[in-house]
């Protein structure tokens, strides 16, 4: 899997699929605990822009994939994950890019919109009007400290937030390393990110059925010129619906 080392030293792995040079790469970024391959080749976001003859980048953020995984949290953030984009697109000598993000990686990809000019269109999805509401990363539904203290304990039966067990069944499931995870998780952007710098054009899409991105057009709204697009899932299905992936392509399509 090919790599390029950060500014601050580490190993960012990503993949590439496609050969299309004559328009901007797609760089795609996942959500946190999973991958470019879970996030996106498995539910066939992928596939369904490389059908549309797209180059696709999917990158694995630090802590995350096959990416370097240390356990400070000085290494974690979601602004310093906006560098490491901004570093990937230095990387691959691209003028441009087509940015999708999904959850923690939507943040990310705000957060790199709103100071990155070679961001040509954005797609966020997992996002909603916490984004406004909160400044940052909206942990209402489930505090940060529930999901460090879920994924460190010994003992997954001593978890006492219910929604915050599901992060400590889907890393155990996938073999992650949670102190990593844990480190990520205890530094998640908690700043007002400055939505109104944002001049790529803007899609946000949303599950009708995800607690963690309620209102997706106050969001929208919240971005010059921005649109919101509900699809049917919630937090871990809307990705795998088609209708997002079609959303997807159709919209960096212009």
């Amino acid at each position: 899997m090919p790599s390029f080392t950060t500014s601050d030293g580490l190993s960012i792995a990503y993949q590439v699929w496609g050969e299309d040079e004559t328009r901007p790469p797609v760089v795609l970024h996942h959500g946190f605990s999973a991958s470019g391959l879970i996030n996106w080749k498995g539910p066939g976001v992928v596939d369904a822009l490389v059908a549309a003859g797209r180059k696709v980048v999917a990158i694995d953020a630090r802590g995350h994939g096959a990416s370097d995984k240390p356990h400070d949290p000085a290494f974690y953030g979601e602004a310093r994950m906006a560098r490491d984009v901004g570093e990937l697109i230095d990387h691959l000598g691209a003028a441009a890019i087509d940015l999708a993000g999904y959850s923690m990686g939507a943040i990310v990809s705000l957060i790199c919109a709103s100071q990155e000019p070679r961001v040509r269109r954005l797609v966020t999805g997992g996002v909603g009007e916490g984004v406004v509401a909160t400044g940052g990363v909206d942990t209402r539904h489930v505090p940060s400290e529930a999901i460090v203290e879920a994924l460190l304990t010994e003992d997954p039966s001593t978890i006492r937030h219910p929604a915050a067990a599901p992060f400590r069944l889907f890393a155990d499931a996938i073999g992650a390393d949670r102190k990593a995870l844990a480190a990520q998780a205890s530094v998640v952007h908690a700043k007002p990110i400055a939505l109104d710098a944002i001049t790529a054009p803007t899609l946000v899409v949303a599950g009708d059925d995800d607690p963690l991105a309620v209102h997706p057009e106050r969001l929208a709204a919240a971005i010059p010129g921005a649109r919101s697009l509900l699809v049917g899932g919630d937090h871990r299905s809307a990705v795998a619906n088609p209708a997002f992936a079609r959303a997807i392509v159709e919209f960096f399509a212009d």
